[in-house]
């Protein structure tokens, strides 16, 4: 039998083991050599601004929390300033701190994600997905390449330079 998957909304009671599937995803970073979320981003404040904020969504296989991400609409202020260029300057979609939980690892939930948050795009009418990654965070660099997504040049974070990319969806 398929496994029933949905995208939520976060919800208060999901803050701990949202901050559990974090810690994981940082310390996968670390071991895989990274820079990325090494200097104490994400933190437990970044959970509780998402869920209060209503930025925090989940996917859940049967239930079970897999992926975390944050969707934010028309809102990354570093995005303004891309060295490069957008492919669209209408409605979009941030898609940050994407993170799998590690029952779900290598199970191509992070993929399962994006397919959600192109039908969540789509659905509310809003133009493109726009998402940013670390130059050695290869496991979403081949993830973005496999859905579609253009590379668009250079944006700059509060920790530093990132891979900017966009996907057309309506």
């Amino acid at each position: 039998m398929n496994p029933t998957i949905k995208l939520r909304k976060t919800e208060t009671e999901d803050r701990d083991l949202i901050w559990e599937i974090l810690q994981q995803a940082i310390e996968r970073r670390r071991k895989d050599g990274s820079t990325q979320w090494q200097n104490g981003y994400p933190n437990l404040e970044t959970v509780e601004s998402d869920i209060a904020k209503g930025f925090g969504y989940v996917l859940t296989v049967n239930g079970d929390i897999a992926v975390y991400a944050a969707l934010i609409l028309n809102d990354e202020p570093a995005y303004s300033n891309i060295e490069g260029a957008w492919l669209s300057n209408g409605e979009f979609v941030v898609v940050h701190r994407v993170a799998v939980n590690e029952k779900f690892a290598g199970q191509g939930m992070a993929k399962e994600l994006f397919d959600h948050i192109e039908d969540f795009t789509r659905i509310h009418g809003i133009q493109s997905i726009k998402v940013d990654t670390n130059y050695d965070n290869i496991a979403m660099l081949k993830i973005l390449e496999s859905k579609g997504y253009s590379y668009c040049g250079e944006v700059v974070l509060s920790d530093g330079v990132r891979k900017a990319f966009e996907k057309i969806i309506i």
